[in-house]
């Protein structure tokens, strides 16, 4: 793990490990060997998303991804859509509850945003498959 400034950081460090748990450790070392020029941007994701709002008592990591995975279809963000998607399977959430994520979009988001989201839950799944 490379050196941040915010190390001795309670946020920060409750952040790193949550973020790793649910995303995974090659995913998180893959970032942050890339983000080189965007390091502020990257401590900030560490500590505000994952080690203060992801870390919040009010809901369990279960549904704070079936959330993640709702907005990330209503905002139609493929890429983290896919990386959340593993993480919710990685928290314990089934396919056929994210299905039903993206069956309940489809009346808010629309239908093109859910038969999206259908397909990438079918990739993950596939792609993390033993």
């Amino acid at each position: 793990m490379r050196e941040h400034s915010t190390d001795h950081d309670p946020d920060w460090n409750r952040g790193d490990a949550l973020r790793r748990e649910v995303l995974g450790n090659e995913y998180v070392d893959h970032v942050s060997a890339t983000w080189a020029g965007a390091s502020e941007l990257q401590d900030i994701v560490v500590k505000f998303a994952w080690g203060t709002v992801w870390s919040r008592p009010g809901f369990d990591h279960r549904i704070r991804s079936l959330l993640t995975v709702a907005m990330l279809t209503a905002l139609n963000r493929d890429h983290e859509l896919r990386l959340h998607i593993g993480g919710a399977l990685r928290n314990g959430c089934t396919v056929e509850e994210l299905v039903e994520v993206a069956v309940h979009s489809s009346v808010y988001c629309g239908v093109p945003a859910a038969i999206d989201t259908v397909r990438t839950i079918k990739q993950v799944k596939d792609e993390l498959r033993p």
